[in-house]
């Protein structure tokens, strides 16, 4: 059709967009909406929506119509305006789809950073150049709140930790503070039982400049490591905990 039907009200220039986008309007329509456009923040905002969408919008202005017509025949093949406003719909709200996903993804993470039952949870914060202090977490909380600690220093390592421990119904309860440690490595918690039994009571990894080091050049880096977590067994059924890497080195023992 050269145009709309006679008597038929203009199309809302909103509704425009997605026609707009798939480049099926005429020369006349086309410089109305651009006008249009010039103005409008929401029509910027889907024809923004649409950024990166050319194959699908190629595809789309392909699509054959309710008959099969013949080759050459793209005017009658492209969707309507209605088709492409829907096209425009679905590619928005899949979009925020993805932004609240996304959302969720962070704010799940962050949960399980500051109160996971096996969380690692360090007193200071930042990158290799420095960081402000944290706020005491739980497991650094917890460990102040403890007064059942065993404390240990490797002579060859010099590695210092001192493990707090508490009873629970379902086993032990420990945190760990650990200093005088660099990286990087991936290091655990290691509960050994009197029987021989090893459990990992938690992991995490040491970044370059280490925790509470005596001399470093950061307060960072001078801050002691704390992380908590659980075994299955009692406290009088352990012997002693070891923090080992994931290499299979220890660093230090500590007895109970």
């Amino acid at each position: 059709m050269s145009g709309p039907m006679q008597g038929s009200p203009a199309p809302n220039e909103h509704e425009t967009v997605g026609a707009y986008a798939l480049g099926i309007l005429d020369d006349a329509e086309a410089t109305a909406f651009e006008a249009h456009l010039a103005t409008c923040e929401w029509c910027a905002q889907q024809l923004d929506e649409l950024a990166g969408m050319e194959p699908m919008l190629a595809a789309l202005a392909d699509m054959p119509g309710s008959g099969t017509p013949a080759i050459g025949e793209s005017l009658s093949a492209r969707p309507s305006p209605r088709l492409a406003e829907k096209l425009v719909d679905e590619v928005a709200e899949r979009r925020a789809r993805k932004r609240r996903r996304g959302f969720y993804l962070v704010a799940a993470a962050a949960a399980l950073i500051i109160g996971g039952p096996l969380t690692v949870l360090t007193a200071t914060g930042g990158s290799d150049g420095g960081g402000d202090a944290m706020a005491a977490g739980p497991a650094q909380s917890a460990f102040q709140t403890m007064s059942d600690r065993r404390t240990a220093t490797d002579p060859a390592t010099h590695v210092t930790a001192t493990v707090a421990m508490e009873k629970r119904d379902w086993g032990t309860h420990a945190v760990l503070q650990l200093k005088n440690v660099t990286g990087p490595k991936k290091c655990s918690l290691i509960a050994v039982g009197k029987d021989g039994e090893r459990e990992t009571v938690t992991s995490w990894s040491v970044p370059n400049w280490g925790y509470g080091v005596p001399n470093a050049k950061t307060e960072q880096a001078k801050q002691p490591l704390y992380v908590h977590g659980g075994a299955a067994l009692t406290p009088n059924e352990i012997d002693h905990f070891e923090v080992m890497t994931f290499d299979g080195k220890r660093l230090v023992e500590v007895d109970t």
